[in-house]
């Protein structure tokens, strides 16, 4: 199939299949004019890498997880298992971030909430 019906057939954009494409995620192969092509393969392909991408997962730490994609065996397994536990321990410390910046910000609105509570001028 070429682009477009893998476009089609996935929901990625022409653009998004290239990108992963340059970023070794997929590979397809090339007619003599230079037509990429696909096989229905890469539709379970686009398919995972997006749902990676959706869980916060970079171009970057996908790739290390397509010799699993591409020829799954329980070592492979295994080791996407790592680098997802890896990515989970890293989502979990931006939260843990987020919240700590979230509760810092709360405590300055009510700082200024109570500044203006006191002001005569401030009508609240």
């Amino acid at each position: 199939m070429r682009i477009g019906e893998l476009s089609a057939r996935t929901g990625a954009s022409r653009r998004s299949l290239r990108y992963y494409e340059e970023q070794g995620l997929l590979v397809s192969s090339r007619s003599p004019s230079g037509q990429r092509h696909y096989e229905d393969e890469h539709v379970r392909r686009v398919h995972l890498v997006r749902a990676f991408l959706a869980a916060g997962m970079s171009s970057g730490t996908i790739v290390e997880m397509v010799p699993c994609m591409t020829e799954p065996s329980e070592d492979r397994a295994r080791q996407a298992l790592e680098i997802m536990d890896r990515e989970r321990a890293r989502l979990s410390e931006d939260i843990d971030g987020l919240a700590a910046a979230r509760d810092a910000l709360d405590h300055l609105i009510k700082d200024n909430h109570a500044y203006l509570t006191r002001s005569p001028d401030v009508d609240v």
